[in-house]
């Protein structure tokens, strides 16, 4: 009997050796290149304009995937865009993570990684070479940050994550105070419907009257719904508040923004597609005034469309942005955008 269960034993163990040698034979470590440019040519029809027109490049991102092991994955991506110093090509860590597919439902990333405050949000809008999401161009949060995230699936439907970061985005180093931004996000996706709810919260120190500083908790919140009626037609809604922040990474008592944004698509084919989006901005008018303390950039943005996708890889669009502003003393901006990118 003791001979018996030894053999057992043995067999078993050898087995798990050659599972384990044949799941290190099936994997080969590899890596991808990858690199995306957004170009345009714009042309202001703003009243009082002194720059009528020009070519530029916004943004452009290279960067490295290697797959280490199964289930391992470290990835790296250089920004290369407008320094806040002046100069017009400065590149900057957009990402420097290493994602860990600890099983089938659960995901964990760390290091500089990409935030999930806007990602459902910017994808389903589909043109962020034309326009950023609504968080991310009104200064709500930051599409990366250093810190820790973990992805859950939690059914066929719903899936969640939570991170804690830096709450600095990724141009900027952890502040003397210390502290990060926690928060979490719920996302539901069935058959064309997708619908999210996220928030944060990160705490920091402002200067009050006397020389004294009090604590202040910065609040993001955020809803999404989007809906795929068709291969042809999509539309999505958001709702978006900044509780105590000039910005997300700027602590400002009893300032308070938030807004609204519409925006969907319609596909003529696989090279053709018509687009449009209505944003909306607004503040809070502070105690003892009479306007709201964000006036100057309070109000409606219009982005409308269309793109021709000629080859994989490179998308161009002809559109109209205009911002109609909440101050009557200053002048509505109208500008026409030829944009294109390209990527590999």
């Amino acid at each position: 009997m003791r001979g018996k269960n030894l053999l057992i034993g043995a067999t078993a163990l050898l087995l798990s050796f050659t599972a384990v040698a044949q799941d290190k034979a099936d994997f080969t470590p590899s890596g991808e290149a990858n690199g995306k440019v957004f170009f345009n040519y714009h042309y202001d029809m703003s009243e009082g304009t002194e720059q009528e027109s020009s070519f530029e490049i916004k943004r452009a991102y290279f960067g490295y995937d290697y797959n280490i092991a199964k289930g391992w994955k470290a990835s790296i991506t250089l920004d290369v865009g407008k320094n806040d110093g002046g100069s017009d090509y400065t590149a900057f860590l957009k990402k420097a993570q290493l994602e860990w597919q600890a099983s089938s439902a659960v995901k964990v990333s760390l290091g500089m990684i990409g935030t999930v405050q806007f990602s459902e949000q910017e994808k389903f809008w589909g043109y962020r070479y034309i326009m950023k999401s609504f968080n991310d161009e009104y200064g709500f949060g930051a599409s990366a940050d250093l810190g820790i995230k973990a992805n859950f699936k939690l059914s066929d439907a719903f899936s969640a994550n939570a991170f804690i970061i830096n709450g600095e985005g990724y141009k900027k180093v952890q502040d003397d105070d210390g502290k990060q931004r926690v928060g979490a996000s719920l996302i539901y996706e069935n058959k064309g419907l997708i619908a999210k709810v996220y928030g944060d919260v990160n705490s920091a120190k402002v200067a009050v009257a006397g020389g004294t500083e009090k604590d202040v908790t910065v609040t993001a919140l955020a809803t999404f719904v989007g809906y795929e009626f068709s291969d042809k037609f999509k539309l999505a809604a958001e709702y978006n508040q900044l509780i105590n922040g000039a910005k997300y990474s700027s602590a400002s008592d009893n300032h308070d923004l938030e807004g609204m944004s519409f925006y969907s698509t319609y596909t003529i084919d696989n090279k053709w597609e018509v687009f449009g989006r209505y944003d909306y901005l607004t503040s809070n008018t502070l105690a003892g005034e009479t306007e709201k303390w964000n006036l100057s950039s309070n109000g409606s943005a219009i982005t409308t469309g269309v793109q021709y996708a000629p080859v994989k890889g490179v998308k161009m669009a002809l559109n109209y942005q205009g911002f109609m502003k909440k101050d009557s003393s200053s002048e509505d901006n109208s500008m026409v955008y030829v944009n294109l990118e390209f990527k590999f």
